[in-house]
């Protein structure tokens, strides 16, 4: 190479002749890819029977406390059957069903309570459950204190609810009676033994707790309303009440149909509250307390007994049922 030569040139025999560039420099090796060798096992044997344990031992025991008394019971209302020994079942067929809707004198006006706990129930705990929901969603100051009032009802048990309220309704020290002045004697107005009575009396009791129930259900139907619905109602003009009933209240459709089926449900298994006030006596016969009275009470008509429990069922099923469907239906087309 001489001097003046550009860079990278060479002189061959009188010519020119352009060097070849530099080797590039050696990159430091790429540690090799790791070859994937499948998933690997996470659960171990302990592991797997761990889960095993907790999800086989509530099946079972879901399966035998609910579904085979169930089937049990749908068997048994064929049969007549005093509860000693397995070998006194005697099958009777249709004579059960037969007894119960022509000749028992308590069936049909078990019925009638049925329905009319559901019509007192729907009528007016539902409608003041959807208004405490309404105020509240309107994030009022101590909406928090309010909700955990009106809903503690619902978190007691019945039984408890039931000793309360017969305090309330005492002849003697109670505090309706001490109120408008009927605890005097030939003036005691007695809430639980009238037959005319004890039937609303308790319906009362019902209500306090079914109200916080509802009023639960739609404010979470509430919570779920987009809020530009209302933005453009009030737009557009609407009144409060307009809003409501024209833009808010039609999209709580599924919260109403939830709501209907929780009431029906609730109608049909009261129990603990009438059991706890007088058994069912007096005018407050429901088919849950003939079911309790036939099975476990004197006569041991488990038979019997089955039977109502039977009809009990065919009712729940047939609100039941329907609702499943449609659920399903909707989850389909979504």
């Amino acid at each position: 190479m001489h001097d003046g030569e550009p860079t990278g040139e060479r002189t061959y025999n009188g010519q020119s002749v352009a060097a070849a560039p530099p080797a590039p420099e050696p990159r430091p090796a790429s540690p090799p890819a790791k070859t994937p060798h499948g998933h690997r096992r996470l659960l171990t044997r302990r592991d797997r029977l761990t889960l095993g344990l907790m999800a086989g031992v509530p099946t079972l025991l879901h399966v035998a406390l609910v579904w085979l008394t169930a089937l049990a019971s749908i068997a048994l209302a064929f049969t007549t059957w005093d509860g000693i020994g397995f070998d006194s079942i005697t099958w009777v067929g249709l004579q059960n069903f037969r007894e119960l809707f022509t000749s028992n004198p308590q069936f049909w006006p078990a019925v009638e309570h049925n329905v009319i706990w559901f019509v007192v129930l729907i009528v007016l705990p539902t409608p003041f459950g959807l208004f405490l929901a309404v105020q509240l969603d309107k994030r009022i100051r101590f909406s928090r204190v309010y909700q955990t009032a009106f809903f503690l009802p619902v978190v007691m048990s019945l039984a408890v609810i039931g000793f309360v309220w017969q305090l309330i309704y005492n002849p003697d020290t109670g505090l309706i009676n001490s109120i408008i002045g009927a605890n005097k004697p030939g003036h005691y107005i007695d809430w639980i033994g009238d037959p005319d009575l004890n039937l609303w009396a308790i319906l009362v009791a019902a209500s306090w707790r079914h109200a916080g129930y509802m009023m639960i259900l739609y404010l979470a139907g509430l919570k779920s309303v987009d809020p530009a619905l209302r933005e453009a109602s009030a737009l557009d003009g609407a009144s409060e009440w307009q809003t409501f009933k024209n833009v808010i209240f039609p999209t709580l459709r599924p919260t109403n149909t939830v709501v209907l089926v929780v009431t029906i449900i609730e109608a049909l298994r009261a129990f603990d509250l009438v059991f706890v006030f007088n058994k069912g006596a007096q005018g407050t016969e429901l088919l849950s307390i003939l079911v309790t009275n036939n099975i476990i009470g004197e006569s041991s008509r488990i038979g019997y007994g089955s039977a109502i429990a039977v009809v009990l069922l065919v009712i729940s099923l047939a609100v039941i049922i329907p609702y499943l469907i449609a659920t399903f239906r909707k989850e389909r087309r979504a």
